[in-house]
């Protein structure tokens, strides 16, 4: 098995040299039915924009399969299998992974899944109410009641897709986009 853990460190310094944070490392099996094929994704951003335009995820690619291949010359084989790298921005509807992602959007609608039960619940969905650094919580108003969520038990936590959610977010770059490419037809 991939050791995720590893991959994010070594994958992390790269993003770090491009000026980006890295937001997410996940290892994965498949995606549509009957593929077999493993795909790394990586997700990160520019600071400034929350963002990365296709150049960055290039430039992030490159980099990362740069290191992959020295590090498998010097004898560390990262991963086993033949694997697709995916270099991505988060998107509007971004994962929740780092605390300082939970503080950035309170009052936006998020869903968190734990991976163990909080009471008698696994999942919770509503709007961010806080986090606390101090004692490594998030708060989350479900059905109108706000849930404390300890930080180390969140398995898998995303932004939901609201107008809010639109207004809230910085505009995406757009350079270029009023260049218009014409095609010839022969």
């Amino acid at each position: 098995m991939a050791d995720i853990a590893r991959i994010a460190e070594v994958i992390e310094p790269e993003a770090k040299a491009l000026g980006f944070d890295l937001v997410r490392v996940r290892y994965f099996k498949g995606g549509e039915i009957g593929d077999e094929e493993h795909t790394l994704q990586v997700m990160a951003e520019r600071p400034e924009t929350g963002q990365l335009v296709i150049e960055d995820c290039a430039a992030l690619s490159n980099r990362i399969s740069d290191r992959f291949d020295e590090l498998e010359e010097a004898g560390e084989v990262l991963l086993e299998d033949a694997y697709r790298l995916e270099v991505s921005s988060p998107g509007i509807d971004r994962p929740l992974t780092r605390p300082k992602d939970f503080a950035a959007w309170v009052g936006q609608e998020a869903r968190i899944e734990l991976s163990e039960l909080l009471g008698e619940r696994k999942r919770f969905r509503g709007d961010l109410a806080g986090y606390d650094a101090e004692t490594q919580t998030i708060s989350i108003e479900d059905d109108g009641i706000v849930f404390e969520v300890p930080f180390a038990l969140v398995a898998n936590a995303k932004l939901i897709l609201t107008d809010k959610l639109i207004a809230a977010s910085r505009p995406l770059d757009t350079s270029g986009a009023d260049e218009i490419l014409e095609e010839q037809e022969y």
